[in-house]
């Protein structure tokens, strides 16, 4: 079924059944007169055959494909549960959890359902781009937007000669995370330390570090929600001498309109992550730039929805019924 206002959408949401995220788009879903089902990332499940589906299937492998369009495609790969078998449209909240082998086979799940032609939202490939910071900030560089100046190094020596080269001044940073955990700012060998003793511990296998230049600013920045074509801003300030903005660390949001430059630049780093719904944050430094520090391929909004009063559900459900 190609999804658009009037039809009745099977909406598979992956996350965990007592998000506040999640609840918030069950609700609006069932509100436009959709079906919402919420998957864990854990009751994912697949099988693949050439001849007979046995098992938890227990269908024969040569019937036509689930999203086929009856002209006889063969299926030879179903999925569980049956609500992303039986889904129109799968959205992704919440980001895969486990060990390398649980997150790899989530993420080539989701991409063979897309594959097939379920819609996806974010892709997989825009998933995989925008959790890990190396790659989506390098993607970003390589389309010509601002971004502050980063070293990724995994030897001791490298890890201690990038941070001499940012000025002994920078912020190190997890290449997997959100929400501000993990953010640190070296500022001398003290807390340089932590970094070179896990590279040193881990040196056969190196041990990697994400260090970002410092960027003085005046204590705020500022988050774009892009949802399709809409787009939604806040600014956030700093509680007290942090220099951290973000509202899980005590940040405080206020609604803001962004001058159209701003959105244009928010729009353009979410392309390049190849992410249709996203959270851009952009920070006005001192010196007059305006940078893009990341962009989040599973934005929260409840900051947003706090200061601004916008039900950002109801525009992610829209944005699916265009899809």
């Amino acid at each position: 079924m190609d999804g658009h206002a009037g039809d009745v959408l099977r909406v598979a949401v992956v996350g965990e059944p007592t998000g506040w995220h999640v609840g918030r788009l069950l609700a609006a879903l069932t509100a436009r007169g959709h079906q919402g089902t919420v998957v864990r990332w854990s009751e994912l499940a697949a099988e693949v055959c050439s001849g007979v589906l046995s098992g938890v299937f227990s269908e024969v492998c040569s019937g036509p494909s689930p999203r086929g369009a009856g002209d006889g495609t063969k299926s030879t790969e179903r999925f569980l549960p049956p609500a992303i078998e039986a889904a129109d449209i799968v959205v992704v909240r919440g980001m895969p959890g486990g060990g390398l082998e649980e997150v790899i086979f989530r993420m080539d799940l989701l991409g063979r359902l897309a594959a097939r032609g379920t819609p996806v939202v974010n892709s997989p490939r825009g998933l995989e781009i925008a959790i890990d910071k190396y790659l989506s900030l390098a993607r970003m560089a390589t389309a010509g937007l601002p971004v502050p100046r980063t070293i990724v190094a995994q030897h001791p020596a490298a890890i201690h000669q990038a941070w001499q080269s940012l000025g002994c001044d920078c912020v190190a940073k997890p290449l997997f995370g959100s929400r501000g955990r993990g953010l640190t700012r070296i500022t001398d060998q003290e807390s340089l330390a932590p970094l070179i003793d896990a590279a040193t511990a881990a040196e056969s296998a190196g041990a990697v570090a994400y260090l970002q230049e410092f960027v003085p600013h005046d204590g705020w920045d500022v988050r774009i929600l892009l949802v399709g074509n809409e787009s939604f801003a806040i600014r956030r300030f700093a509680a007290g001498d942090d220099w951290r903005t973000n509202v899980s660390l005590g940040g405080r949001p206020e609604a803001f309109s962004p001058p159209a430059d701003w959105v244009d630049l928010a729009r353009a780093a979410s392309q390049a992550v190849e992410t249709e719904i996203a959270g851009v944050d952009l920070l006005p430094a001192r010196d007059g730039r305006v940078l893009v520090l990341e962009v989040n391929a599973v934005p929260g909004w409840r900051g947003l929805e706090a200061a601004t009063g916008i039900p950002v559900a109801d525009a992610v459900v829209r944005h699916l019924e265009s899809r």
